[in-house]
């Protein structure tokens, strides 16, 4: 269990903290003729032995970041403009799916845990709802663009996007630590702020389109907090 969180974590880092957007634009404009692409799948492969800590099985991340670059290359040069979503979530699919079948073959390896599974635990799923669910999100909600009369000078800058993350992260904090209350607070303060701007636009659509964010960032947060209280168990017992 410990082996499969860490190559998750590192899976994470990888793909959506050290991959800036104008990588992704260059990969999908070049395709496997670009030089970012080969770098991105480096990154991970340093990033897998940084976390597994143990030359003796070099062999796992160099299965997985092989695999990586096949999944990667394929996604670059069969996805289009209307595909790309579904290619998005294929590609994560695949990946999650290589990490666990490494595991499942290799459960019973001997690694040393240097770090304490429980936060490690906390760390990825805290992890998983910021820029990689901010992603999600928005590759999911992607086919619908409302119009709204706010002005793009009137909005900061990324404002929606860190607004989310730290609401997923308030939910994940509040029931980890058996708070559920508080998710109703953050539910509640949210419609109050969200109320004025929704009645000014009096826009159906971009309504819509809040509520639907809005939905996807609470359930995916409590989802995973939920999962991660779960799965704490396994270590305790």
């Amino acid at each position: 269990m410990i082996l499969l969180i860490k190559l998750i974590l590192a899976h994470l880092v990888g793909d959506f903290l050290f991959q800036p957007y104008n990588w992704v634009k260059e990969k999908e404009r070049e395709k496997l003729a670009s030089p970012k692409l080969y770098l991105h799948v480096l990154i991970h492969l340093l990033l897998y032995f940084l976390v597994v800590w143990d030359f003796s099985i070099w062999y796992i991340p160099v299965i997985i970041s092989a695999t990586h670059l096949i999944i990667d290359g394929l996604k670059l040069s069969l996805q289009t403009e209307k595909t790309k979503r579904l290619f998005f979530f294929i590609d994560q699919l695949l990946h999650f799916a290589v990490i666990f079948a490494v595991c499942f073959f290799l459960i019973n390896s001997n690694l040393a845990i240097k770090f304490p599974p429980q936060s490690l635990l906390f760390i990825t799923g805290a992890f998983f709802l910021t820029t990689p669910t901010s992603v999600m999100i928005k590759m999911i909600i992607s086919v619908y663009k409302p119009h709204t009369e706010i002005e793009k000078d009137e909005s900061l800058d990324n404002a929606g996007k860190y607004i989310g993350i730290l609401e997923r992260l308030l939910v994940f904090v509040f029931i980890v630590s058996g708070h559920w209350e508080g998710v109703g607070f953050l539910i509640a303060a949210k419609s109050i702020f969200r109320f004025s701007d929704l009645t000014a636009s009096k826009d159906r659509k971009l309504t819509e389109y809040i509520l639907i964010g809005t939905l996807l960032s609470f359930g995916i947060a409590i989802l995973t907090a939920i999962i991660c209280n779960s799965l704490l168990f396994s270590f305790v017992i």
